[in-house]
């Protein structure tokens, strides 16, 4: 997690000189890379039954530090550097989800805590670049649904106990979030603007919607 918090740190300082950003910027990606990494302390101990973090969790760790990297970028200018920043970091990020897991596998330290982490940095990682898209006038303020969904989901569960119970291994769920965040992705292209942004917002959106429902479905016939 140190080693985490450093190439934040060093990559954000970096950042301001050739995008031109303000010296809030180390200061909000040092900040949230420090939050996340202490709610995952918190976490490891009861869900973690391994003496090493392990290799798997260290590709994580390594995803939430750039994903920090483009929470940071939010109250940035909004111009087409900033985006096409966010676009690359958001690529990066994405191209090594699956790694973690892959890994977890093959090392045989798959865990409860591996699996939340890695969930938990895919939704932030789409709630941050739903935020930028509007923040961009990319798409309106509803895109941020597409980030909010999944904590509202949580949200609700907490209020309707059959809402919260575990939900089974799904192929579908996993491609309905790489299709969001890529879709998100596109729509932070500084070569795609309105209204063919708005529209590639939107199917994502609805795309994730879908997913969401036929969840809620299932857990609503179990109960």
């Amino acid at each position: 997690m140190i080693g985490g918090l450093a190439a934040v740190a060093g990559l954000a300082l970096v950042a301001p000189a050739d995008l031109g950003l303000s010296d809030r910027y180390v200061l909000r990606s040092g900040a949230l890379f420090t939050t996340i990494a202490l709610m995952a302390l918190g976490f490891l101990g009861d869900h973690h039954p391994f003496e090493r973090f392990g290799a798997a969790n260290i590709v994580t760790t390594a995803r939430a530090a750039l994903v920090s990297l483009v929470a940071g970028l939010i109250g940035e200018p909004a111009v087409p550097s900033v985006a096409a920043a966010a676009l690359l970091l958001g690529f990066v990020a994405t191209m090594m989800d699956g790694v973690d897991g892959w890994m977890a596998r093959r090392t045989r330290m798959g865990s409860a805590f591996g699996a939340r982490f890695d969930m938990e940095i895919d939704a932030l990682l789409i709630l941050v670049l739903a935020l930028l898209a509007w923040r961009h006038g990319k798409a309106g303020a509803w895109v941020m649904c597409s980030g909010v969904l999944r904590y509202a989901f949580v949200v609700v569960g907490w209020l309707m106990p059959w809402l919260g119970r575990p939900l089974f291994p799904s192929v579908r769920r996993q491609a309905m979030c790489v299709a969001q965040v890529a879709g998100l992705m596109v729509v932070m292209a500084p070569a795609v603007t309105p209204p063919t942004s708005g529209h590639v917002a939107a199917l994502a959106l609805v795309a994730l919607s879908y997913s969401f429902l036929v969840d809620s479905w299932w857990l609503w016939r179990q109960a």
